[in-house]
């Protein structure tokens, strides 16, 4: 999926909430944001917003000498997705299908998404995680579930760091040889491997980095590792928009679940903002 004109107000935006988080001094801020402008300026607007958003956090972090600017901002959501989880298990364990509570979970911590929302608080957190099993979710879940259960190798695509933690139960439910992949390295608040062994990701699946700094999946940024298992895997399941914007014309059947959250996403898709989604390329 490519770009379009609307994505650059967004990518402005996130340009300049970044600059906070990783500048304390003015001036040298001020010298970022036009070095980040100029950057925008010429860029390629047949790339994907994920590939624009690569190249002005290396940028960004070049300039500041700071490798993850969002890390406080991860471990504060880190810690509020820790403390909510042990109640949304429950009602997991108790459901008639764990299965399918357990996707309406995780989509819906795809809410925890500072590129798209620098100022998301705890409490709109808390009260889209409370909505999550009667939120509509919209796709074919039973099509979802016969290749979950018909796959012996799954890899599972991370998104954020919070949202991890609510992927949890899901990743645990999933049968066979499941790996995790997340970032290779920290851009905005997406989870690394320090936020997948944070959540407790290790004690239900391996996790392997991606060995890209893109807030997405850019294959022909990613590791040998990581081709190597996307292309075998009997199944590959990717969170949040960023994945759905690189993987959806990728080539190989990908079931993707996300948040629409922008109007470049909702024209793509046909689905209103706000939907929770269940998409696949079959």
């Amino acid at each position: 999926m490519k770009s379009t004109l609307e994505c650059i107000p967004c990518l402005i935006r996130q340009s300049l909430e970044a600059t906070s988080c990783s500048f304390k001094d003015e001036a040298l801020r001020e010298n970022a944001v036009r070095k980040v402008t100029r950057l925008i300026a010429d860029i390629d607007f047949r790339s994907t917003p994920p590939e624009m958003a690569r190249d002005i956090h290396r940028l960004l972090r070049a300039e500041s000498g700071v490798a993850d600017p969002y890390r406080q901002i991860k471990d504060r959501f880190n810690a509020l997705a820790l403390k909510l989880i042990p109640r949304f298990r429950a009602v997991i364990r108790e459901s008639a299908d764990p299965l399918l509570d357990a996707v309406r979970l995780a989509i819906a911590g795809n809410v925890i998404d500072s590129g798209a929302k620098t100022s998301l608080s705890e409490d709109e957190v808390e009260t889209a995680m409370d909505r999550a099993f009667e939120t509509e979710l919209h796709g074919d879940f039973d099509s979802f579930r016969a290749k979950v259960l018909n796959a012996d190798s799954i890899l599972y695509l991370t998104d954020n760091a919070g949202e991890i933690v609510f992927d949890g139960p899901l990743i645990e439910l999933l049968p066979g040889n499941v790996t995790v992949a997340v970032r290779g390295f920290p851009v905005i608040n997406d989870a690394t491997i320090e936020d997948a062994l944070t959540a407790g990701i290790d004690s239900a699946a391996d996790i392997i980095s991606n060995g890209s700094d893109a807030p997405g999946t850019i294959l022909a940024d990613c590791s040998e590792e990581f081709i190597s298992l996307f292309q075998s895997a009997d199944l590959v399941i990717a969170k949040g928009q960023g994945n759905y914007e690189t993987l959806s014309d990728c080539g190989r059947p990908v079931s993707f679940l996300f948040k629409v959250k922008c109007p470049v996403i909702a024209d793509h898709t046909g689905l209103k903002p706000g939907t929770h989604a269940l998409l696949s390329d079959n």
